[in-house]
């Protein structure tokens, strides 16, 4: 409902003021006069407001300040102070400030929606939604909000009108979009950097919110009465990423990631824009239960996509990141048909679905990661035997799983996609790792004139290069893992052969990485990066310190850690990532791998908090048992977890994987126990975390 002030009643003035001073004031031209006034000082200024299902989240979106603006409130209390909102393009100018609110209009929704794979299979979509028409007496954009109670999304409409013909070319040189934080001075925020040379794969940053500079979405924080808070971005489609900038204390503005030429985005007529987000919560677990992101996302377009199979593999790739192997041609190269035929024998023995193989195509001698040009997709090396190779995984129930590494070229990429995909559906290959290892800003393309240029990973450009590889996959029944990927922002849902990303520091990092990954890495990613969708992270690495307990590169977590994050970090496809004589020596531990699945029925987040620790409980589809995986940073705690998310009619063995008392990451990573205990909804149980340890446990159904 608009909330305006009747201009006539001030015009009028008093009824008491005499014949003379009515008609005065009533004459055409005072009237005409006044009424100028009246629009000058904003007299018509609006307020509409549109709140979630459970009334505690309100969107107030307003003009009274001579520009569009939008509020926040939560539990009644602000969390977003007005902000702006808003676009500037280079031929229309600004369309934020001289906008008001032209019309409105109310909708509601209340579906429910199935995944064909995920962390929960039935998804809750109910929502209150506000469209608004902002004019300037010109031009026309419509803002369209959605209050769910879990968060919020909105996002511009420019719609063909008699001032701007269908089809018409636009390039938007800036975004006025801005997030200004209630309760700023005191906020804690969670980040890591953005428009760097390392794409995504930072360690993440715990500071105050006003030491913030630019940085990647999701981005997290928590206010000084608790409230915790992501900005984030769902259905990133033929457009710029958004990157926050923070210019004064807690006044956050959406910075889009440019062409090179310097053009943010490059469209036309008849655009939305993504769905800027932000999720809302109470406390740091109420992020993890949220399903905002993909409710805001198209369904599925793909079709029947039962040949998108989720799945546990085990690889060629963690001896390459140890130098036991290479991937280009040596004595020592990886990809070979013998090795291969090994990893498939290893992979029928315990039931993996999948083998990876890294280093099998041309292009990777010399110095590829500065001539990915040299990549073919088609051409393997002499001693890897792309028919005789599958043929042996077919007889043993193993897939190979392929790879496509451009090393940033994606023009050399592209040209050859097509043979690529038709190359392994050939050959019954049915999911693909790609990579793009380059610089921030290196990406190469070659335009139409044949000119080099290059581009950011997150760029306009380079948004359309990764969805233009799922749609091509897709028409071979083809599912893509993206590494050095742009952030997922919900586009599984759309199409669901993206099955998984990298978009963060990986294992690998623990093999080389200078810093490795922190005891609090894997606390953080659930509250941050793993709010956008699934990672590829890669874990399960038993020789947790090849090199030595002393070595700067090792693993900096107990073993029963790395068992707790195939619940916690979620990803339908999974790795075995350790070198199979290690998992060899921990049969017993290895047997958690081996029963854990990666497709859902349900998921909980039951504790945490963001950098510390957390512990999630997930459902399997199929068999219905109950997985629960719990984790702590550099400090050793103890946490209580109710089991009330069990069956109540059911009783279950609960096998547990834990640290043993004297384990501890520096000193002594391999202490663990396995035990089996008898369990019901009604009890709870004690969970004691060495540093940077961790406790996993099937609860099998009796």
């Amino acid at each position: 409902m608009f909330i305006e002030t009747n201009p006539i009643q001030l015009i009028a003035g008093p009824r008491s003021a005499g014949p003379k001073l009515s008609q005065a004031l009533l004459s055409p031209t005072l009237i005409a006069l006044a009424v100028a006034s009246l629009f000058s000082a904003n007299v018509f200024a609006k307020t509409v407001t549109v709140s979630s299902p459970n009334q505690q989240i309100q969107i107030s979106l307003s003009d009274d300040t001579g520009r569009p603006e939008y509020k926040i409130d939560f539990h009644g209390k602000t969390v977003i102070e007005p902000s702006r909102l808003g676009l500037v393009f280079q031929s229309l100018g600004e369309l934020g400030q001289g906008l008001q609110i032209n019309s409105s209009e109310k909708k509601n929704a209340d579906d429910k929606w199935q995944q064909p794979w995920g962390e929960q299979e039935w998804i809750r979509d109910q929502h209150n939604q506000l469209t608004a028409v902002l004019s300037n007496g010109k031009v026309q954009l419509e803002v369209e909000f959605k209050a769910f109670d879990d968060g919020i999304g909105f996002r511009y409409h420019l719609a063909q009108q008699a001032a701007l013909p269908a089809n018409s070319p636009l390039s938007i040189t800036d975004e006025l979009t801005e997030f200004n934080v209630g309760q700023a001075d005191k906020a804690t925020a969670w980040w890591i950097p953005a428009r760097g040379w390392n794409r995504y794969e930072y360690l993440y940053r715990t500071t105050a919110l006003k030491e913030v500079d630019r940085v990647h979405t999701p981005f997290t924080f928590k206010l000084a009465d608790g409230t915790h808070l992501s900005i984030h971005e769902a259905a990133l489609i033929d457009f710029a990423a958004m990157t926050l900038d923070q210019q004064r204390n807690g006044k956050l503005k959406a910075d889009l990631t440019p062409w090179s030429d310097g053009i943010r985005v490059k469209t036309q007529v008849e655009f939305y824009t993504p769905w800027r987000t932000i999720q809302i919560a109470d406390k740091a677990t109420g992020l993890l239960n949220s399903h905002l992101i993909l409710n805001l996302n198209e369904p599925n377009k793909l079709g029947d996509v039962a040949w998108v199979k989720p799945g546990k593999y085990v690889g060629i790739w963690w001896g390459m990141h140890l130098n036991e192997n290479t991937w280009g041609s040596s004595p020592t190269h990886g990809a070979t048909t013998s090795e291969t035929k090994r990893y498939m024998d290893f992979a029928a023995k315990y039931q993996f679905d999948g083998v990876l193989v890294e280093g099998w195509n041309e292009g990777w001698d010399g110095d590829w990661f500065h001539n990915g040009d040299q990549f073919s997709f088609t051409k393997a090396y002499a001693d890897f035997d792309l028919p005789a190779i599958t043929a042996y995984g077919a007889k043993k129930g193993v897939s190979l799983i392929g790879h496509h590494e451009t090393a940033g070229s994606v023009t050399n990429y592209r040209d050859q996609m097509a043979d690529a995909f038709a190359l392994y559906e050939k050959y019954g290959v049915t999911q693909v790792k790609t990579g793009y290892v380059a610089d921030g800003g290196q990406i190469k393309r070659i335009d139409d004139q044949g000119i080099t240029r290059h581009e950011w990973h997150d760029g306009q450009f380079m948004v359309g290069e990764y969805l233009h590889s799922v749609t091509e996959a897709a028409k071979h029944h083809i599912s893509i893992n993206s590494h050095e990927p742009i952030k997922d922002t919900g586009l599984r849902r759309t199409y669901p052969n993206w099955i998984a990303r990298e978009g963060a520091r990986g294992q690998e990092y623990n093999a080389w990485g200078s810093p490795p990954n922190s005891p609090e890495h894997t606390a953080m990613l659930p509250f941050t990066r793993m709010l956008a969708g699934p990672m590829d992270f890669t874990p399960g690495i038993f020789d947790l310190a090849p090199k030595g307990l002393d070595a700067e590169n090792r693993v900096q977590t107990t073993l029963t850690k790395q068992l707790a994050l195939y619940v916690v970090l979620y990803s339908p496809i999974q790795m075995a990532a350790d070198l199979p004589r290690n998992y060899e020596k921990h049969l017993d531990a290895f047997q958690f791998i081996r029963d854990v699945p990666t497709d859902w029925y349900q998921s909980v987040a039951l504790a945490g908090e963001v950098g510390d620790y957390v512990v999630f409980a997930r459902q399997a589809k199929d068999q219905g048992d109950w997985y629960l995986g719990a984790l702590t940073d550099e400090t050793a705690r103890k946490v209580r977890v109710k089991l009330d998310f069990l069956d109540p009619n059911k009783c279950y063995q609960a096998q547990i994987y834990r640290d043993g008392a004297n384990a501890d990451w520096k000193t002594n990573p391999y202490d663990y126990v396995i035990e089996t205990l008898e369990v019901s909804a009604k009890d709870s149980l004690n969970l004691t975390l060495a540093s940077s340890g961790g406790t996993a446990i099937r609860f099998k159904a009796l």
